[in-house]
């Protein structure tokens, strides 16, 4: 979407021209997202390879401690000792190779799927019933989209640890001890058994509260744009009740994952605890003499002892660390099933904003606009909304399109910038059919004023050019005499209006949109919805002579029920006479 068409209230263009590189790419195979990143694979390794680099470190000390207790050479034991020193320090550089590139391709992974995510969203039609609210979408992709990398840096790697780390370790035990082997052969199953048992349970309750997270934050951002309402209508406290029984809610939900995750690593404990001491009492009863069964080759010895009781805890340490990192698991998988759902397409705007050479011919100075048999409907199971309209649109006419509320001249307005696409009908601007191939080239012809123009936080000069490197301070400073704005505010203040237009009147906000479509010369039709609603008189018949004044020369379109602005225009299309039938 280009600069110089713009309506934040109705339209997600501000948020695509944000991440233009990544809106193609929102278009991608749904399927490639599922794959797991490249990086997470070699940092799982790594980390693997340095959990299994304590097995050489263990039988190394148990022979220094077999030295030592049997009066052996004293330099062997200390070359044993500054041998695992060495392996302790690779240990700890291999380790923390793993970790960095598990966190940087886990960040890298979260970014991709953020602009997927964000691009789909400045992709939906403003005409889109099933788009997500403004707060779910915005708490999704900024909060609740950092449990995806605790899931991806620390699960996915310790996933690989807790498959590989004991079997290895066990292959190690069992020509030592067939014994101890056994045990912890036996007690090992019953810890991933009942982890998934409550996994299942994890992730569905970590669902609902995302869930119930999106809908708090939807909520709080929905109430606090009406605050003024709510306050002259008294509903404050009621409000405020809404708002007490949602954030208690959440915090049972919040409960129920906590107490989830507790009891994982108290399962986990359980069983491992078992392990090592089952392991350690037959040991201790072994180098005792009391037991003479479970080696291969005559008794245990103190270093055979003093290694398998070195490598049991190891054994169980890798599931020690998947129990920790279960809830990251529930958390990551929640999040990343809430971002796909954001990077679903919906009813999309047509065509991409992106230069088309092949398109230029299709843009006329002011292009005529004609509309026939054209069918819209929100959803495949709902009633059209328009219904077999026809419209026929002159070069540099200006009319206004005129019905009750509900009648569909937003929609109209909308389908002719290609907001949304029809279910049948043919729209031609300049003769030219808008498709999805040409509908970005054809857009950035037109300028779209809307009922309530956002206003960025910042200087009048940057609420103008928006970014369009095209339109140098002249042009602007132009564009502000135009519509009478140049002696309001300092164009080159910085802080000059507040987020929003605070500091401007709506009449005044009107004509800096006006202004916005006065410093870009290449616009050639100017639609207009209800640009003169919840104004004064006095202020209405302002924004109408600077609006006539920018249009002339131009195709003009006003979706309107001020019958002043329609008089003023050069035909009024009753929308009950030119189409069968719009849905109420």
């Amino acid at each position: 979407m280009t600069a110089a068409f713009f309506d934040p209230d109705i339209t997600p263009e501000e948020t695509q021209a944000a991440v233009p590189e990544a809106a193609p790419a929102a278009k991608r195979d749904r399927a490639t997202r599922k794959q797991k990143p490249a990086g997470l694979l070699l940092a799982a390794s790594l980390q693997t390879a340095a959990a299994l680099v304590w097995i050489p470190q263990a039988a190394l000390l148990a022979l220094s401690v077999g030295i030592i207790s049997d009066g052996g050479n004293t330099i062997d034991a200390v070359l044993a000792a500054l041998a695992i020193l060495a392996l302790g320090i690779i240990r700890a550089a291999i380790d923390a190779a793993g970790g960095r590139i598990a966190f940087r391709t886990a960040r890298n992974e979260l970014t991709s799927r953020r602009n997927l995510a964000v691009a789909a969203l400045a992709a939906r039609s403003p005409l889109d019933i099933g788009k997500p609210a403004s707060g779910f979408a915005a708490s999704v992709v900024g909060e609740q989209a950092e449990a995806v990398v605790p899931y991806l840096a620390r699960f996915q790697p310790v996933r690989m640890k807790a498959s590989a780390v004991p079997l290895v370790i066990l292959a190690c035990i069992l020509p030592v001890s067939w014994v101890a082997g056994l045990i912890l052969l036996v007690s090992a199953p019953l810890i991933p058994v009942f982890m998934a048992l409550i996994g299942w349970r994890a992730k569905a309750a970590s669902e609902k509260q995302l869930a119930e997270t999106g809908g708090l934050n939807a909520f709080l951002l929905d109430r606090l744009r009406g605050l003024a309402t709510i306050r002259a209508l008294g509903a404050v406290d009621i409000t405020a009740v809404r708002l007490r029984a949602d954030a208690d809610s959440l915090r049972n939900r919040t409960m129920a994952v906590l107490k989830i995750a507790f009891l994982s690593s108290a399962v986990l404990e359980l069983f491992a605890a078992l392990g090592v001491a089952a392991t350690a009492v037959y040991i201790g009863f072994s180098l005792l003499g009391a037991i003479n069964i479970g080696t291969w080759h005559g008794q245990l010895t103190l270093t055979q002892g003093l290694f398998i009781l070195l490598l049991a805890p190891s054994f169980f340490e890798p599931l020690r660390e998947l129990s920790t990192v279960w809830h990251d698991r529930a958390n990551g998988e929640a999040a990343l099933a809430a971002l796909d759902a954001l990077s679903s397409h919906g009813s999309a705007i047509l065509g991409s904003d992106e230069p088309d050479p092949d398109d230029a011919r299709a843009v006329l100075a002011a292009p005529s606009v004609q509309i026939d048999g054209l069918v819209f409907r929100h959803a495949p199971d709902l009633a059209t909304v328009i219904d077999n309209l026809c419209l026929d649109v002159a070069t540099g006419e200006h009319i206004a399109l005129w019905g009750a509320s509900g009648s569909g001249k937003t929609t109209i307005l909308s389908l002719i910038a290609g907001l949304a696409s029809q279910e049948t009908g043919m729209i031609r601007i300049g003769g030219v059919p808008l498709t999805e191939n040409n509908a970005g080239a054809l857009r950035r012809r037109m300028a779209w004023i809307g009922q309530r123009p956002h206003i960025f936080s910042g200087s009048l000069k940057r609420n103008v050019s928006l970014g369009r490197a095209d339109i140098d301070d002249g042009a602007i400073e132009d564009a502000l005499r135009a519509v009478r704005l140049d002696g309001v505010i300092a164009a080159n203040e910085i802080a000059a209006v507040g987020e929003g237009g605070l500091g401007l009147s709506g009449g005044e906000a009107l004509r800096l949109a006006l202004a916005r479509v006065a410093a870009n010369h290449d616009v050639g039709i100017i639609i207009a919805d209800e640009p003169t609603a919840h104004l004064d008189a006095a202020t209405a018949a302002d924004v109408t002579e600077a609006l006539l004044a920018l249009a002339k020369g131009r195709t003009l379109i006003v979706a309107t029920h001020d019958p002043r602005l329609a008089a003023r225009l050069d035909r009024i299309i009753h929308l009950e006479t030119q189409r069968k039938g719009i849905a109420a």
